[in-house]
């Protein structure tokens, strides 16, 4: 399968396997317990690290600022930092980000429908608590 290097994914799998690199590339865009709920959290607007910190409220602070790295690192969020004391942050999707939104939208739809109950109707785990 692919391998990733500190710069990506390894140019001959993007260049031979050119049917597997999308659903690759989006899935370790992916790849993080919290970085769907993030993304969602920011598609309407810009919000602090407390403000989504609050909202994913079981995350440990080192999760979340992993995870808000590797999606700034992708290029979907964008970390502002204004000269203030004490400092102020916001976090907020870029162009690309934006873009990524409709894929957020139907995992949201899909978990609508068909998460209230599995195909034995046993409930479905809750990973927010």
């Amino acid at each position: 399968m692919a391998k990733l290097c500190k710069d990506g994914f390894e140019k001959e799998f993007i260049e031979n396997q050119k049917e597997k690199y999308g659903i690759a590339y989006t899935q370790n865009i992916l790849s993080g317990r919290w970085k769907a709920l993030i993304l969602w959290f920011l598609k309407s607007e810009k919000h602090r690290y407390g403000e989504i910190k609050r909202f994913l409220w079981d995350i440990s602070q080192g999760s979340l600022t992993k995870q808000l790295r590797e999606l700034e690192a992708d290029g979907l969020v964008e970390r502002r930092v204004f000269p203030e004391v004490p400092p102020r942050v916001e976090y907020s999707l870029t162009e690309k980000g934006q873009a990524f939104i409709p894929i957020i939208n139907m995992m949201e739809n899909f978990g609508k429908t068909y998460g209230e109950n599995t195909e034995d109707n046993q409930p479905t785990k809750n990973v927010l608590g």
